[in-house]
This record gives structure tokens, sequence and C-alpha cells, in this order.
């Protein structure tokens, strides 16, 4: 094998490895289906939505009769959830006076949401996108959010 054939192969080798490392629609789909049979469990019609490491829309699902605003907010919470790296439930507790990120939420408006209902999704210990859950209580939001999300 030649230096060029080696080089190929690590790439492809690389290219393979990153495929299974990003936020597809097909996994973003699967993470609205899990959402939604929650949300109808609790006969709550929500709004779902799934961002990339980037904080880019890959997935949006609005139940029927879910709230409008939800659309806005369940966006928020995926994008927040991303570019902080945690949970909005978490973020929360950081963004009251006298924490770390108070006033966070004024330096992009309509960018950041800060209470829960928004969770970072991971694969192999790394940030691969972010889900954003609206529609019910906050309590509702971040049952559901995890649930979809696989988490405890």
């Amino acid at each position: 094998m030649n230096d060029s054939q080696m080089t190929g192969d690590i790439a492809a080798a690389v290219i393979q490895a990153l495929k299974g490392e990003r936020m597809t629609l097909k996994e973003a789909l699967l993470l609205i289906e899990r959402g939604e049979e929650m949300a109808r469990s609790i006969a709550v019609p929500m709004v779902f939505t799934v961002v990339d490491e980037g904080g880019n829309m890959v997935a949006m699902h609005r139940m029927d009769d879910s709230l409008l605003a939800g659309i806005a907010v369940s966006n928020a919470k995926a994008y927040t959830s991303v570019a902080l790296r945690m949970s909005t439930e978490e973020a929360a507790k950081s963004v009251l006076p006298g924490q770390p990120l108070y006033g966070l939420q004024e330096t992009h408006p309509g960018k950041f949401c800060v209470f829960g209902g928004g969770v970072p999704i991971t694969f192999n210990g790394r940030l691969i996108g972010g889900l954003g859950v609206s529609g019910g209580t906050t309590e509702q939001d971040i049952t559901v959010a995890k649930y979809a999300a696989g988490i405890s």
C-alpha cells in the first residue's frame, strides 16, 4: 500500500466515524417520536425541535392543538442547550441574580430560553445536538425532553 492509498483509507475511516457522531434527520425524528409518545401519554400537545451541534434546525414537529408559542420556545430551548452545553433546567439556575451567568438571556434576545425543556444530545461523549420541548408546564416539558433523549 502506498502513502496515497493509506491517506485515503485513513480519511475514509475518519469520515465514517464522524458520520456516526452527527445529528441526522433519522435520529432527530426518533427523538421527536419518543417525545410525542410521552406527550400523548400525559395528554399534552407539544412542539419538538431538534438542532445539530451548531444550533441549526434539523427537525421540528408541532402536535395538533399545541400552543403556537411553542414553535419559537422549543427552538430557543434546543439552541440554548447546545450553546451552553447544558440543559435549560440547569441554565435557569445559573442566570439568577448573583449567579455566574446572570443576564445571559439578555445577550441574544430571542435565541436563549432559560426555563426547563431543553436538553443537549451527546453521542460517545460528544455533543451532537439539542432537543427543545414546549407546550406543557415547565415540569412536563422537562419530563418529556428527558424521556425523549433517554435521560433519567
